[in-house]
């Protein structure tokens, strides 16, 4: 595993961070083991939200059996919009009662890295930043930003914290993966970074070199070996609705023909030379992995020493 350093987190982040919003998480189920198997291979950062059902709670009582939460590092998000009728929750009061919420169910009284899960770009970006500065002043927050923000919505956050004497956004969690992602998998508000489309933001990442947790960085599935480039008939018996929905297109179909012939060449797998693209791509890149299996954990945490050309890059992405 590789770890590093993010502003504002006391503790080392690993580059690859544990998904739970997957089961037995979601149901709020025994995530004992598995968080127990994931820690040991040095996936120490956990990736949780105050709307992912039941996976805070199950977190929580993880923590309070194994009395480990200072080895640990908690990403955990707030402001999700309701989900009954969309109403954005970019506010101080929902922002508090999320982080309350996510302390009680994880046992805690700190979260190590704190996001807001959407934005609302009707809102004045001045609340987001003051409302966190506040938080990281009682000591609840270390470092903080946005999930599903576009980056000049980032960049008029920073520039009011900057001009104010106050802590900006340091971390950044959009979509990026080797796929590029056809339409919005989850109802509105999520922001990509991947494809043609995604360009202009991997420059400013890039100029920047703000953190990026990169959320389904294996598209899903697309990219974890699953599917065959010659399965584009029958993707939908593989993936489930919301894989389709995102990313079965022609291009990518062909991103993942030419995964394939990267793999055979360097003797290692599809979805790790789709983790290689996301860490050699010049940004400064986490990922979200959620599987159950210890095997392809450690798979894709090889992953992180696989090195791609700038050739094999541009290959990749159809340039």
């Amino acid at each position: 595993m590789k770890y590093t350093k993010i502003p504002y987190v006391d503790k080392p982040v690993s580059r690859i961070l544990y998904g739970t919003a997957a089961e037995p998480f979601l149901g709020g189920g025994d995530g004992e083991r598995l968080l127990d198997q994931m820690t040991e291979l040095g996936v120490t950062t956990i990736d949780t939200a105050q709307n992912y059902a039941g996976a805070e709670k199950s977190i929580g009582h993880w923590l309070d059996k194994r009395q480990n939460r200072e080895n640990v590092v908690i990403l955990s998000k707030c402001g999700h919009p309701d989900t009954s009728n969309w109403i954005p929750r970019v506010n101080e009061r929902e922002m508090r009662k999320d982080l309350e919420g996510s302390l009680a169910d994880l046992h805690t009284n700190y979260i190590d890295i704190y996001l807001l899960h959407r934005d609302d770009p009707k809102t004045d970006v001045q609340i987001p930043v003051e409302v966190f500065n506040a938080m990281h002043a009682e000591g609840r927050i270390g470092a903080f930003g946005g999930s599903n923000w576009d980056f000049h919505r980032i960049e008029a956050a920073n520039e009011y914290a900057y001009k104010h004497d106050m802590i900006p956004f340091t971390v950044s969690s959009p979509n990026f993966g080797l796929a590029r992602q056809v339409t919005d998998l989850w109802g509105g508000g999520c922001v990509s970074i991947s494809g043609a489309e995604g360009e202009e933001a991997r420059t400013w990442y890039k100029k920047n070199q703000m953190p990026v947790v990169a959320y389904s960085s294996l598209d899903r599935g697309f990219f974890s070996g699953k599917v065959k480039s010659e399965d584009q008939g029958r993707v939908a018996e593989i993936l489930d609705e919301f894989a389709v929905k995102g990313y079965v297109s022609e291009d990518n179909f062909e991103r993942l023909k030419r995964c394939e012939e990267l793999a055979e060449e360097k003797q290692a797998t599809v979805a790790q030379i789709a983790m290689a693209y996301i860490f050699d791509s010049g940004l400064n890149t986490f990922a979200v992995i959620s599987t159950r299996s210890v095997e392809r954990m450690q798979q894709n945490i090889k992953a992180l020493s696989l090195e791609l050309t700038e050739e094999e890059i541009a290959y990749l992405e159809l340039r």
